[in-house]
């Protein structure tokens, strides 16, 4: 998966491909999933919503450029699958679920499985977890109708943001960077996520 699905397709950070590699991705899925685990494309967990891609998932995580002492807020913990990644890589990982069983499930899997610098917690994601701000990296792993005002306001100066933004069918990936004079937006690829849903995402149930 790593080789043909990720390198191969222009991903070179030497951690992000060796936590891709060490990372069981079957864990985070179904039992009737697990054989296709390594298969490049979303699965479903429950609740509608997806564990992503594993493309998607290493060059979101690569446009982090994520420091081994990183505290990292992460938007929309799912399996917990690319939470794990994050805590990899990075000091700590603040993750939030809107779906309370995906919330609880995500906790009990990343923890039995030995993270230990992982706080899930149950919320809207769309306003982000002030009480442990500023973040050195915010990552939303769930499609915006624009990047949320109150995560921007929770990144650290130098703070790095991933987040895929545009119509509810199809976005892109925009990385913004705080600085000292505003915030620098570059946009990347287009993929497709699941609606961010919370009151500076997608109104629940909207068409």
């Amino acid at each position: 998966m790593v080789e043909t699905d990720i390198a191969k397709r222009g991903v070179h950070s030497p951690r992000v491909l060796e936590v891709m590699r060490e990372t069981p991705r079957h864990l985070f899925v179904s039992p009737d999933q697990e054989r296709h685990a390594y298969e490049d494309h979303p699965l479903q967990i429950g609740h509608g919503q997806t564990i992503s891609q594993p493309y998607m998932v290493a060059v979101m995580t690569e446009l982090l450029d994520l420091r081994p002492e990183d505290c990292v807020l992460e938007i929309g913990t799912g399996s917990g699958y690319q939470t794990a990644i994050l805590a990899s890589l990075a000091r700590e990982v603040v993750s939030i679920e809107r779906q309370p069983e995906l919330a609880e499930d995500a906790a009990d899997r990343l923890h039995g499985l030995g993270y230990t610098n992982v706080l899930v917690h149950c919320g809207d994601g769309t306003l982000g977890w002030p009480e442990g701000a500023p973040y050195d990296a915010i990552l939303v792993t769930a499609g915006s109708p624009g990047v949320p005002h109150a995560l921007k306001e929770q990144l650290a100066m130098g703070g790095r943001l991933v987040c895929p933004a545009g119509s509810r069918d199809v976005q892109q990936l925009v990385k913004i960077v705080r600085t000292e004079t505003g915030f620098v937006e570059t946009t990347g690829i287009s993929c497709i996520f699941v609606p961010l849903i919370g009151q500076q995402g997608w109104p629940d149930g909207a068409d």
